[in-house]
């Protein structure tokens, strides 16, 4: 074909090529894959679309001449939901950690496995009507106790976070109050009693009635494999269960 005096140019299929780097000794060809695009989404037309593909991708892979050792189309929402997309292996990613994309968040049975926890660094008495943080966003309604918390946006926390997702500090949640800084964010406790150095939590597995990830993702409209993705190096990582 030729369009515009430019002639196409006909390349050879990606199992072509693969096969003729196995034959030259380059790679092995041992096995087929693809990625499900909407697997969190039950119902949806694309997942029995997608896994009717890739039995005919399989088809033709092997009609070539390829003889596959694995298949694998599932990622965590299908591991979970689709029988019918597991083949030979599945692929969970957020789900080995607990986590997944479907909607109402992760089976019961599934734990997650990362807890963010810190420290109050301040506590502070301050009068009715005392704005707090940049922008003054959150107004005090009467005298408060306000407590500091040295983790900000910097350290993996939305700066959106304000007035959404709660942290767990005393055996109780408690939301954000004002503007998520670069390096801190605020408490206010009200009239309840806090003291520098009293533990806060602000997602885990909810075995104690913290957060979960999936919690601050339903409060900030997103999904829990960005909220634990987000806390990167400058949060220090202790590993249990490692050998």
């Amino acid at each position: 074909m030729s369009r515009g005096g430019a002639t196409a140019r006909a390349w050879p299929g990606v199992v072509d090529v693969a096969l003729a780097a196995e034959a030259a000794g380059e790679v092995a060809v041992i096995g087929v894959l693809s990625h499900m695009a909407c697997a969190d989404m039950p119902g949806h037309p694309s997942i029995d679309a997608q896994i009717a593909a890739f039995r005919d991708a399989v088809a033709l892979a092997e009609k070539a001449g390829a003889k596959p050792e694995v298949r694998h189309l599932a990622n965590t929402p299908a591991t979970l939901t689709l029988p019918q997309a597991r083949f030979d292996l599945v692929r969970t990613g957020g789900g080995i950690y607990g986590l997944s994309t479907l909607p109402g968040g992760p089976p019961e049975w599934l734990r997650p496995a990362m807890t963010v926890r810190t420290r109050l660094i301040q506590v502070k008495q301050v009068a009715a009507g005392a704005g707090v943080s940049y922008g003054h966003r959150y107004i005090t309604p009467g005298p408060a106790t306000l407590g500091l918390v040295p983790l900000g946006y910097a350290d993996g926390v939305p700066r959106d976070a304000f007035g959404r997702a709660e942290v767990l500090i005393r055996g109780r949640r408690w939301p954000i109050a004002g503007t998520v800084c670069m390096n801190q964010f605020v408490v206010d406790f009200g009239g309840q009693a806090a003291s520098e150095g009293d533990e806060v939590v602000l997602f885990g597995p909810g075995d104690a009635g913290e957060p979960t990830p999936q919690d601050w993702a339903d409060a900030l409209g997103t999904i829990s494999y960005e909220i634990v993705t987000r806390f990167g190096g400058r949060t220090p990582r202790s590993y249990f269960g490692v050998a």
